[in-house]
């Protein structure tokens, strides 16, 4: 069960891996979350950071190991859930891991509210785990259901730090290694001084420089990593 089935046509992204996350300062997060997806740790885990820190990765990467270790598992992105009515969290007791994204979101909209309440009292009953993610710890997330806040926060909550420059740098040689890319130090620092620092982005990059390589049989040079992104940004300055 390499890439575990989820509700509503929801897939995972398959490089979302543990081995794939460079934790950088944010090694007791990935740490906690990686025993909670295989059941040994705490049964509630809360990440909190900007867009890009890479909450939705270790989600999707606890959804992979949940599955490795035979536990049913779903990752819900509440960005995509938000439109559909909050039934859509019946049932979802029944699994052995439940991971929701992006819960601010969900802020101020009351029937949402009362169903991610209800969800965490039965999932806790049931002896399952919840692992969510959102911009801000619970109880500054501005939740109008205090009992939500309140219960969101009574597991680990960890705030994830940004990588600095050297962190960068060697989570983007590791992700190029894992997928079998040769890519120089000096290649590296080149990319990132010409990309957002969104590790996210970067990754999605990496991505998107390995197919072209592939394509044109080419290794990851400066120049050609400078002809691919000239591509993607046509008009940017090359230098």
């Amino acid at each position: 069960m390499n890439n575990p089935q989820l509700p509503l046509g929801l897939a995972l992204r398959d490089s979302a891996r543990f081995d794939g996350y460079f934790p950088g300062p944010n090694r007791e997060a990935l740490d906690s979350v990686r025993l909670a997806a295989a059941g040994q740790g705490e049964s509630l885990v809360f990440l909190a950071g900007p867009a890009g820190a890479g909450k939705s990765h270790l989600l999707q990467a606890a959804c992979h190991h949940a599955a490795g270790s035979h536990r049913a598992a779903t990752y819900l992105p509440l960005r995509q859930l938000i439109d559909l009515v909050p039934g859509v969290l019946e049932g979802l007791d029944q699994l052995d891991l439940v991971c929701l994204d992006d819960v601010q979101l969900v802020a101020g909209e009351t029937a949402w509210e009362h169903a991610l309440f209800d969800l965490f009292n039965r999932l806790r009953e049931a002896g399952g785990t919840l692992l969510a993610a959102g911009e801000q710890r619970p109880d500054l997330t501005g939740f109008t259901l205090p009992d939500l806040a309140s219960r969101l926060g009574w597991g680990l909550t960890y705030r994830l730090r940004p990588l600095v420059d050297a962190d960068m740098l060697a989570a983007l040689t590791c992700r190029a290694a894992g997928r079998g890319l040769a890519l120089s130090e000096e290649t590296a620092s080149y990319l990132l001084k010409r990309v957002p620092r969104d590790p996210a982005g970067v990754f999605d990059l990496l991505d998107r420089l390995d197919q072209a390589s592939m394509v044109e049989q080419r290794r990851l040079t400066i120049p050609f990593v400078k002809a691919v992104l000239a591509e993607l940004s046509p008009g940017a300055p090359a230098s």
